[in-house]
């Protein structure tokens, strides 16, 4: 599938930030560049067109044109939606930890009541990637008493393990989502109305990368920008980034180390240091071995 749309100059540059790290290394005329996101190739041309081409395309290009400003409904139209979605009892999905090196996969899944809804509000609950991290380490707990919910947490031994053995990042995504939304439904015993999941594949996708599992969570809403419409998904946000800290914390600890988050440049000096200090099988256990981080690492390392 291909999809082509003209976004704006702010989120050209949005964009060029958000794939920094997933950009492909060869120059194309006429392209500001080209980038492999799972599913997805994305090239941008200087004339501003973007170009998304892969199974998952249609859901990328729709969270940018989501970003963006552009939809083909009404304002009105969208704030009663939003509010379906909010003012509701759901169940919702979200995941912390894919764009950084270090650090595990936090996958969680919370189960928000209508009558939880003012608490949360109060709260100014949001996605988690809007919250520094100080407010999280804070309220994250505030809301783990309140509500129900299931988490799964991911080293890199483990992602290092099933990446790559037909297994790429949104199929590990799948598998865990489906798993928490799971073992969480049928743990519910209240009423809800919608069970939700911020959409990183198209849904038939997602079951794809799931037909082999023998407990299946049907019944799935799947929208982009999911967080920032339902409380229940982005409680999921929140809970995960506050597990991911905390295990993040560990392994500086265990490593003697202060890890960096993300995937930039001070991500790879870092990794240098422990390949020197450990060796190559201590990064194999700490680090998401298939991020181009990797290649840079090992280029740069004496041994």
């Amino acid at each position: 599938m291909n999809v082509v749309i003209r976004v704006s100059d702010e989120t050209k540059e949005k964009m060029i930030k958000y794939y920094e790290n997933k950009k492909r290394d060869k120059v194309i005329p006429y392209v500001v560049f080209q980038a492999q996101d799972e599913d997805t190739v994305i090239t941008m041309y200087e004339s501003g067109k973007v170009m998304f081409q892969g199974v998952s395309a249609d859901v990328d290009s729709t969270m940018w044109k989501e970003i963006d400003g552009q939809t083909n409904e009404s304002k009105e139209t969208q704030s009663k939606s939003q509010e379906k979605y909010h003012n509701c009892s759901s169940i919702g999905s979200d995941e912390v930890g894919t764009g950084d090196y270090f650090g595990p996969i936090v996958v969680t899944a919370s189960f928000v009541k209508k009558s939880d809804v003012e608490f949360l509000e109060k709260l100014e609950i949001r996605d988690s990637k809007k919250i520094n991290d100080e407010t999280i380490l804070k309220i994250a707990p505030e809301i783990a008493k309140r509500i129900q919910y299931k988490s799964i947490i991911l080293n890199n031994k483990e992602y290092n393990e099933k990446h790559g053995n037909d297994h790429n990042m949104n199929k590990i995504k799948a598998i865990l989502h489906n798993k928490v939304l799971y073992q969480l439904v049928h743990e519910v015993t209240e009423s809800y109305d919608y069970i939700i999941v911020d959409e990183f594949a198209r849904e038939a996708r997602y079951y794809d990368y799931i037909k082999d599992s023998t407990q299946i969570q049907k019944g799935i809403t799947f929208m982009t920008k999911a967080e920032d419409k339902n409380l229940a998904v982005a409680c999921s946000s929140i809970i995960s980034r506050y597990l991911f800290l905390k295990e993040f914390d560990k392994l500086s600890d265990q490593l003697h180390i202060p890890l960096p988050k993300g995937a930039g440049p001070m991500v790879d000096t870092i990794g240098e240091e422990i390949v020197q200090k450990f060796g190559e099988e201590k990064l194999k256990e700490v680090a998401k071995y298939n991020f181009k981080n990797t290649e840079r690492i090992l280029k740069t390392c004496i041994f």
